[in-house]
């Protein structure tokens, strides 16, 4: 009869739990996120696999909880301490994760796009295998060059310039020598209608070219820099004057093509 019982407890709770954190995947146990969302302790938790959509979790103590692949998208963190927890291709997507404890937490193409990052404690370069683009909170120093401009990448590939931008711009904070990303930055101002700004970018990315023996290239970038430099911004808007003053030269697939390359490419889920 107290076996009978507590299964039916532990049943009822499961459809208590199903408002708060939606479906529960058959690959947890159910005793297990009833004791995580009743108490929110769970440390060294078997989580893998499990349904914690839109789940309260503020402050929930999960240090080295086993969470790969669970979903936690849209899920409340803030606070939390996932210290040490796996999160490899979790998703994290729209979650609230501010001021949580991710140190020494495994990333590996974990979802935390459109996440909420604001105050997080991170690993440098922790989010190097992870997918964040769109994540608020992320500042400059958590992350690689290579993370920056990659983010930068692909905000350019969709359309997203002024965005672009600012990627760029955090990947030459970080690595003020690479002169793509002044490249990168400068295509991506002018396709804002911004030319006299793109043009700056260019001059610099011509110089350091010239320095790396790329002279060529250089004389490319000074002829670019002219041509935009020379024409008038638009009131309102860009209109690609970038691209379509490069057109006339063999430059433009030589620049447009590394803006495409990616110096790291995260694991695909």
């Amino acid at each position: 009869m107290i076996r009978l019982a507590r299964a039916l407890v532990a049943a009822i709770g499961l459809l208590a739990c199903a408002g708060v954190a939606g479906t529960v995947a058959r690959a947890a146990d159910g005793e297990v996120l009833i004791r995580l969302l009743d108490s929110k302790q769970c440390v060294n938790c078997p989580l893998a696999d499990a349904d914690l959509v839109q789940a309260d979790l503020r402050e929930a103590e999960l240090s080295g909880a086993q969470l790969q692949r669970a979903n936690l998208s849209g899920a409340r963190l803030d606070g939390a301490r996932l210290s040490g927890a796996d999160l490899s291709f979790t998703s994290l997507r729209g979650a609230s994760l501010r001021g949580a404890d991710l140190r020494g937490a495994r990333l590996l193409g974990s979802d935390l796009r459109d996440a909420d990052l604001s105050g997080a404690l991170l690993d440098p370069e922790a989010l190097s295998s992870s997918h964040w683009q769109g994540a608020k909170g992320v500042i400059p120093a958590q992350q690689s060059y290579a993370d920056w401009h990659n983010a930068g990448v692909d905000a350019a590939q969709r359309g997203r310039f002024p965005q672009a931008e600012q990627l760029f711009s955090a990947a030459i904070g970080r690595q003020p020598e690479a002169a793509i990303s002044w490249v990168a930055r400068g295509i991506s101002r002018s396709e804002q209608g911004n030319t006299v700004a793109a043009a700056d970018d260019f001059n610099v990315a011509a110089a350091l070219y010239d320095q790396q023996g790329q002279p060529e290239t250089s004389a490319q970038l000074l002829q670019a820099a002219l041509k935009l430099a020379d024409t008038p911004e638009p009131v309102q808007g860009g209109n690609g004057l970038g691209p379509q003053l490069l057109s006339g030269t063999a430059g433009l697939l030589q620049f447009l093509a590394p803006l495409a390359i990616k110096a790291f490419v995260p694991l695909p889920f």
